[in-house]
């Protein structure tokens, strides 16, 4: 569990970096950095698998989508549920709504120990129910003082849960599913790319995008690999825990970026930061301890 603990922080440390990355891809747009960004992730991911010996998993989605064409279906919906989840996190830090985001990804991890609690039946530690305690109390402020959140907010925290129980329904819960979530989207990826205001004249104004671009897909595809390997090696509710570390450093980037926290939401964070805190704490004991420490 210790190693599942440790890929779910990189992770998030990665995902946080492409978070600030995109503000150094002008002038692409969030659509076309989200274009550029799967074209270049699936040949990493593909390399990935073939070198980890891995590839068998792609190629098993391959052939129980061909046994039985109705599972073609569960994968689409899953291709699109990660798309858009992939898309407004490239969108929202162009757009000034990175704070918006961020606040999904807080509210994100209560959304999925609910769904564990409900669909599986799994139970927390003291640790962890402390940890969403404090949560609770900082969502719930942010909940009475605005009286609702934005869409931006929702979406993150509630289409995430659905597209982790349509993968485990389909039995496509990793690395071949993603690489087949990631094969679905390339039309779209493609799209996107084509499509773009992106001209010669750009790159030569802006020639860093040469080596940019390519980096972004590097960055992309670890960050991906780590966030479903730590899925796999840890129990749902631990996993989603582990994701406050995530938002946590997006609000970091957002305030690199310009953004502000009004002193009315410096509650709700408080609170979500204690129980980081606490996430830490009891992570760190993972470490320290692994053998006391029940398998998933």
């Amino acid at each position: 569990m210790s190693r599942g603990i440790v890929t779910s922080i990189l992770a998030s440390m990665l995902f946080a970096t492409m978070y600030y990355y995109t503000s150094l891809l002008t002038p692409l747009s969030g659509e076309e950095i989200f274009g550029w960004r799967m074209l270049l992730t699936l040949p990493c991911v593909t390399l990935f698998l073939v070198c980890s010996g891995d590839w068998h998993l792609a190629l098993g989605v391959l052939r129980r989508i061909r046994a039985r064409p109705w599972l073609l279906a569960g994968s689409a919906a899953t291709a699109t549920l990660m798309g858009v989840q992939l898309w407004l996190f490239l969108w929202a830090p162009l757009h000034g709504r990175s704070l918006q985001v961020s606040m999904g990804y807080f509210l994100l991890p209560l959304t999925m120990v609910l769904t564990g609690k409900l669909l599986w039946n799994e139970k927390l530690s003291r640790p962890q129910a402390l940890a969403v305690t404090f949560a609770a109390l900082g969502v719930g402020y942010e909940g009475l003082y605005h009286g609702s959140f934005a869409w931006e907010t929702l979406l993150v925290a509630l289409g995430y849960p659905v597209y982790f129980i349509v993968r485990r329904s389909c039995r496509n819960d990793h690395l071949g599913g993603l690489w087949a979530d990631m094969l679905l989207q390339a039309p779209v990826a493609l799209y996107f790319v084509v499509r773009g205001p992106l001209s010669a004249a750009d790159l030569a104004a802006h020639p860093g995008l040469y080596g940019l671009v390519p980096l972004l897909g590097a960055i992309s595809a670890a960050a991906l690999v780590c966030y479903v390997v730590a899925s796999k090696q840890l129990p749902f509710s631990l996993f989603g825990l582990l994701s406050y570390v995530e938002p946590a450093l997006l609000v970091a980037v957002s305030l690199l970026l310009g953004e502000r926290i009004g002193a009315e939401q410096w509650p709700t964070y408080g609170f979500i930061w204690l129980a980081v805190a606490v996430l830490i704490v009891e992570g760190a004991h993972h470490l320290l301890h692994p053998r006391q420490q029940p398998r998933p």
